[in-house]
């Protein structure tokens, strides 16, 4: 049911299920929209249309009306006013409600929205994205052919705990031209910047909005934005379907009903969006037999796409569509914003990966990610989850510049469980980490009594061929302790031509940050646990018949930093590499191979460089990758020691000697554990693959498997 009633400036708008409306209509007036079938609107939905419809959380604004219904907002010079709401922090494995929203709720908020009101486009904020960490920034999200603005729907809970959300609507009858659009966006992002110049404007673009989304950056070079385009439609000029364009203008009206149904199949993956809202976990009958139900239930919504895309509304986007592109790729040079592009390997409509590669080459700061299995609806598909992809491209910031430390978003539980199943699935089922720590008393125990639970805490060990036993130590943390361990990286992991990398994305994800003094600092500022490895790349691209020998730098640079802020050390001693891979051809192998040499010399050039040349043998170590061959897994052991207090110990500052001295102390107890485990993993009945299988055969609902006695 639709009714008008009076604005209140006052009132609060906590309805559940709602919609915040903010585009341009009568001031004074608000219209709301309710159903029962829309998970997004109530009879408690709001229109202001031209200004904010939630005053408490965005800074105050005077509404002048300048004619014609149209409304502008006159900001006043004062900051942000905050309701009171909205979490400092995020904690790890936070519940990010990814997965609870399907496609099928897509289509029934869409059943009020396409209701034609004679209103012009309108910015709209979903309810469902709750109220964000304080000093969030805001994203606008642009949405793809259907204009609806509900393409985000998957996401606006995952999106909602970081960003201030708000969607643009385009009525199904409206015809506002490009520029008009263009104009229209960047209105909004100008406001924003006025009342927060120093936070970044994320514009996520789908399909056409990734047209829109260049275009406005074109227009706006000096504002600080951050694109995502999900496969842009810049490319529709190479659609593979352009010769079915012509075909749809001469359709007859009585076969229009069949279009919907084809777009359906060709735009996006039925199947995936069918996968959505199921658990990884599940046995593999079952995930079959709950895609069927959901894709039999989905399908009937397909005719839908008639009512939210009509004939004529169709035949007016894709001219739209051509003016989109071509005006945004005449504009591409002028662009300065930070691109993030997605693209998917199964796009029918556009050639999107091709594109990608091709915006990579014409923009000035542009990172690409490819999602092979998926159509062009990605954002309706499983296995993407936006904020996921964001916070690992590490282009979530607060501010102008990324800070790895206060930028930083913990994992959600959902991420660790997709990271762990998909991603490391086969690598945690093989080598079935143990994890032992020491108490005060010295008694070892299996788990992680023995780390303290309060930061700040300086886990100090040994790296394993390629840093394998850093995933498991990341995962225990979160699990048992529901602790985030910050690990300092090499730069090259975020740096340079390695930097963009999809590979390193995880690491990024769970908190890896490059390893510099002043990300050091931070860290220990702010009371985190921080793992530090300080035989870097020297150790996890070791020759051979290094296997756990420490190469360490020459100075306790560490030690004096962790006295400083009074932070507890741990060493550690991590061990299964020999169990797990053969090196074959380590560095000296690899240099004695013509071609393969030439290739690590040329690329020693471009290497950055972490440490000066006094630094000893693990000074400026180069990154390689080394021949190596699996074996039949065995397990990897960690055993963290006894904790060494530094708080109160302000003689390391000053005393060189004294730091030297507690330097070699954490070696030689790192040395210690490492003799220990090597000796008492002999008495692990389960340390090979073959009879931890059969244990977890026999004892199926048992998640851990028993190891020695320590």
């Amino acid at each position: 049911m639709t009714h008008v009633a009076k604005y209140q400036p006052e009132q609060n708008y906590n309805g559940q299920n709602s919609t915040i409306w903010v585009g341009r209509s009568d001031p004074h007036q608000v219209q709301s929209f309710g159903g029962k079938d829309s998970p997004g609107l109530s009879s408690e939905s709001v229109v202001l249309n031209g200004a904010s419809g939630i005053e408490e959380r965005e800074e105050r604004r005077s509404v002048i009306d300048r004619g014609n219904g149209s409304l502008r907002l006159k900001v006043k010079e004062e900051k942000r006013v905050e309701d009171g709401g909205g979490l400092e922090s995020l904690e790890p494995l936070y519940d990010d409600g990814y997965g609870t929203v399907t496609v099928k709720d897509y289509f029934h908020a869409n059943k009020e929205m396409i209701k034609p009101d004679g209103g012009p486009p309108r910015w709209f904020s979903p309810i469902e994205c709750g109220r964000p960490l304080k000093d969030s920034p805001i994203l606008l999200f642009l949405p793809g052919l259907d204009g609806t603005g509900w393409g985000l729907i998957l996401h606006h809970k995952a999106l909602g705990k970081a960003f201030e959300v708000r969607c643009l609507h385009i009525p199904v009858n409206d015809r506002t031209p490009f520029e008009g659009l263009v104009k229209f966006v960047e209105e909004t992002i100008r406001l924003e910047h006025a009342s927060s110049p120093n936070k970044p404007i994320y514009l996520v673009g789908d399909s056409f909005g990734g047209c829109l989304s260049l275009a406005v950056a074109a227009h706006n070079p000096t504002i600080d934005l951050v694109l995502t385009l999900v496969n842009p439609a810049t490319s529709v000029e190479r659609s593979p379907l352009q010769p079915l364009f012509p075909i749809l203008a001469a359709m007859p009206d009585e076969l229009h009903i069949a279009v919907p149904y084809l777009l359906g199949f060709v735009m996006g993956d039925p199947t995936k969006m069918a996968m959505v809202n199921i658990e990884n976990r599940l046995p593999s009958s079952l995930k079959l037999t709950q895609m069927s139900r959901n894709l039999t239930d989905l399908l009937p919504y397909l005719s839908s796409l008639a009512d939210i895309i009509p004939r004529d509304t169709l035949l007016w986007k894709l001219k739209l569509l051509k003016s989109a592109a071509a005006y945004a790729n005449s504009r591409l040079h002028a662009v300065k914003a930070e691109v993030l592009v997605l693209a998917s390997g199964k796009d029918n409509m556009v050639p999107s990966r091709e594109e990608a590669e091709r915006l990579a080459r014409s923009l000035q700061n542009c990172t690409v990610r490819h999602f092979n299995d998926n159509g062009h609806t990605l954002l309706l598909e499983d296995g993407v989850n936006l904020m996921s992809v964001i916070k690992g491209t590490y282009k979530y910031r607060r501010s102008r510049k990324h800070d790895y430390v206060s930028d930083f978003l913990p994992p959600s539980m959902r991420e660790l469980k997709y990271t762990c199943d998909e991603q490391f699935g086969l690598l945690r089922l093989s080598t079935a980490s143990v994890m032992l720590s020491t108490l005060e008393d010295g008694k070892i125990v299996r788990g992680l009594a023995g780390v303290p639970d309060e930061g700040p805490v300086l886990l100090v060990g040994n790296h394993n061929l390629f840093g394998l036993e850093v995933y498991s130590l990341v995962e225990e943390f979160l699990r048992e302790k529901s602790i985030m361990v910050r690990g300092v990286a090499h730069p090259a992991l975020f740096w340079g031509k390695h930097g963009n990398l999809a590979q390193f994305d995880y690491l990024k994800l769970f908190g890896a940050v490059p390893v510099t003094a002043k990300n050091l600092f931070k860290l220990l500022a702010t009371k985190s646990h921080v793992l530090l490895y300080p035989g870097g790349a020297r150790e996890a691209l070791h020759n051979k018949g290094e296997e756990y020998k420490l190469f360490w730098p020459d100075q306790p640079e560490f030690v004096r930093m962790a006295a400083r802020f009074g932070a507890t050390i741990v060493p550690f001693a991590a061990v299964g590499e020999d169990d797990m891979l053969e090196l074959v051809l380590d560095y000296n192998d690899l240099m004695n191979i013509p071609v393969v040499s030439d290739y690590l010399k040329a690329a020693k050039l471009d290497s950055i460089k972490i440490r000066d040349e006094s630094s000893g043998e693990v000074a400026n170590i180069q990154l390689f990758f080394p021949g190596i061959l699996p074996k039949i897994p065995g397990r990897y052991y960690c055993l963290f020691g006894k904790p060494i207090e530094t708080k109160g110990k302000k003689e390391i500052l000053k005393d060189k000697e004294n730091a030297n001295e507690l330097y070699l102390q954490i070696q030689s107890d790192i040395e210690n554990s490492l003799a220990y485990l090597i000796k008492k993993r002999e008495e692990d009945p389960y340390r090979n693959v073959f009879d931890r299988t059969a244990y977890r055969a026999m004892y199926h609902h048992v998640e851990e498997v028993p190891t020695f006695e320590p």
